[in-house]
């Protein structure tokens, strides 16, 4: 097997560590690394395969060099400005930013879900915001099975999806300091408000969550709704999904749909108080689901709760698990 070149774009960063440890994990076959942030943090030292990397500073010419692919996780408009470079030189950019999911040019991929729109790239493919990726590995076996027609997102997502100053705010908070990321504690709250709020009253992570559920179901007639909340847990998203379906289904065959399905672990025994965990997804690449049941208001309907790490699933292990089915692509072609 051909050893590629792979850069880490934002290699400083909470989602950047996280893409090195799950490097380690996963060990796909690379013969060089190149691990890249702003000036700012060029020139520092981690330790990474057993060896000590110094962060270069991304330039304009930092693709010049032989890069088969670039994760990046430095925001949207470092995103903006080198993705296209990269992609320019021969790169193909994951890339971790808002700014090229609903591009209509390049794919947006859940690897257990549309792993066949790798193939439509054309240098740059993006990593969907945390809470639908988690979401979309449930969903899926179940829209293929049932077909969805509407959906009833409501999050409890960790404050880690805001960085690490989210993170600070939650730490300081439960000492007593006054918020700096967010507009209210966070501390012993519950904020229904993630991003900025747009026109219509909705945030911008609840239409992320609805744009981007129909765009890689490759679905526009599924009727969506959202509402995202900020809550005082550090790590892991949790999410209550009710879905209706336009066929009849049986819920012993559903709940093996999603057993068999990739990238899931069902944990759905109420009687013992089993159930997904924030606590218990956390350092994990996979997707919890539990709580299946009926949702006896509507005709077809179930509701689940599904929880995920959103800095590991949720970010830095859906993107080298991209990674890791572009390089089989290309080993098979």
């Amino acid at each position: 097997m051909k050893k590629y070149n792979v850069a880490v774009v934002g290699a400083t960063g909470m989602v950047g560590r996280t893409f090195l440890k799950v490097l380690e994990e996963l060990k796909l076959p690379v013969e060089n690394y190149y691990l890249m942030a702003s000036a700012r943090s060029a020139g520092s030292k981690v330790e990474f395969m057993g060896k000590e990397y110094v962060i270069e500073e991304l330039t304009e010419s930092s693709f010049d060099k032989d890069i088969d692919i670039a994760l990046f996780s430095a925001g949207g408009s470092t995103s903006e400005k080198f993705a296209p470079i990269a992609a320019s030189k021969g790169v193909v950019v994951i890339d971790n930013s808002s700014a090229w999911r609903m591009d209509p040019e390049v794919p947006l991929v859940v690897p257990e879900v549309n792993p066949e729109d790798i193939l439509e790239n054309k240098g740059i493919i993006a990593n969907p915001n945390c809470s639908t990726i988690q979401a979309m590995v449930a969903m899926k076996p179940l829209h293929d099975k049932y077909k969805i027609k509407r959906v009833v997102y409501s999050t409890y997502q960790a404050v880690s999806g805001a960085g690490l100053a989210g993170w600070q705010d939650l730490e300081n908070g439960l000492k007593g300091e006054a918020p700096k990321k967010f507009p209210h504690p966070i501390a012993n709250n519950c904020l229904p408000h993630i991003d900025v709020f747009l026109p219509n009253g909705y945030t911008k992570e609840e239409m992320k969550m609805v744009n981007e559920t129909r765009k890689i179901l490759h679905d526009d007639s599924i009727r969506i709704t959202a509402t995202t909340v900020r809550v005082p847990v550090f790590n892991s998203h949790s999410e209550s999904i009710n879905l209706e379906f336009e066929k009849q289904f049986d819920l012993d065959e559903l709940k093996e749909v999603l057993k068999n399905a990739p990238g899931i672990v069902i944990q759905d025994d109420p009687e013992n108080n089993v159930y997904p965990l924030a606590i218990t997804a956390a350092g994990t690449n996979e997707t919890y689901v539990g709580r299946i049941r009926r949702d006896e208001s509507v005709e077809s309907g179930v509701n689940l709760w599904v929880v995920a790490d959103n800095i590991r699933k949720g970010a830095a292990a859906n993107a080298v698990q991209i990674a890791q089915k572009l390089i089989a692509y290309w080993e098979n072609n």
